[in-house]
């Protein structure tokens, strides 16, 4: 299974790791640590060297909650620090976490590799012709709501079935927009449940009928501290272990806050095959 970056086919068979780096001030984690030029080239070269093989920028909170941000706020945050990582790490692969298109647009003229959509187009109906038109790949995930209204009392007769009908309808809106290389990402914590996310993992196998490589964000979520009862910060070791589940289920990229320790458990999964 591989994907097309500026005519170099990635071979995702062996998962890879995408590095999260959030440029906002109230990301539910690490909100305020890398929103400077400095420490974000700082934890940029700390992932990389601890084997992340992507970097997702977001300059836009989408915890549960979050405010809303304008177009020029998301822009005057990504943007020159976007400029600074490809000028220093010409050779990475740089996603933008954005569901607009026009700051996915800018990104992309900037050097930018592909889009991670949280809405699968939904809050933006030219993002697809975008991706299309630029010929990038597209990280196609699916939410109910927007961030600010998400959690509050998401339902569904039954989530895998209507996450699964979701991709099948939007995977193909791409394909007609120009899209060729699809990445499908099924939302953890994005409108659903604690009960909704855990269906979603025990059927993950399910998704591998799109044939299409599947991008899992479990990093640290409330899904795993809420269940235990404890902090994000404290949420290291149950991210390790959904993500051993995602693995042994199909997943071909882990969206991490935690790269040496994703790439541990990628390495040991992949010995026993």
């Amino acid at each position: 299974m591989t994907i097309n970056i500026k005519g170099e086919l990635i071979d995702l068979s062996k998962p890879k790791i995408m590095g999260i780096l959030n440029l906002t001030p109230d990301s539910f984690y690490d909100g305020g640590k890398y929103n400077k030029i400095e420490n974000a080239l700082r934890q940029t070269e700390k992932m990389l060297n601890a084997g992340a093989y992507f970097i997702d920028l977001g300059a836009y909170s989408t915890k549960p909650g979050a405010k809303t941000v304008s177009v020029e706020v998301e822009k005057k945050r990504l943007l020159p620090v976007l400029e600074k990582l490809i000028k220093t790490y010409p050779k990475t692969h740089f996603s933008i976490d954005t569901f607009r298109s026009t700051i996915a647009a800018e990104g992309i003229d900037r050097g930018a590799a592909m889009i991670n959509d949280i809405s699968g187009g939904q809050f933006d109906n030219k993002m697809m012709d975008t991706i299309g038109h630029y010929n990038v790949p597209y990280v196609l995930m699916h939410t109910s709501g927007k961030p600010k209204i998400m959690q509050k009392n998401p339902l569904y007769k039954n989530v895998v079935k209507e996450v699964i009908y979701y991709f099948s309808k939007k995977i193909q809106l791409a394909y007609k927009a120009g899209i060729n290389d699809i990445i499908i990402d099924p939302g953890f914590g994005f409108g659903k449940t604690i009960y909704h996310n855990y269906e979603i993992l025990k059927n993950l196998k399910l998704f591998q009928n799109f044939e299409l490589p599947l991008m899992i964000g479990l990093s640290r979520k409330s899904m795993i501290y809420k269940k235990l009862g404890i902090s994000p910060n404290e949420a290291l070791n149950g991210s390790t272990a959904l993500h051993s589940v995602a693995l042994l289920k199909g997943a071909n990229i882990l969206r991490v806050h935690d790269v040496k320790q994703a790439k541990e458990c990628i390495d040991l999964l992949q010995a026993l095959k």
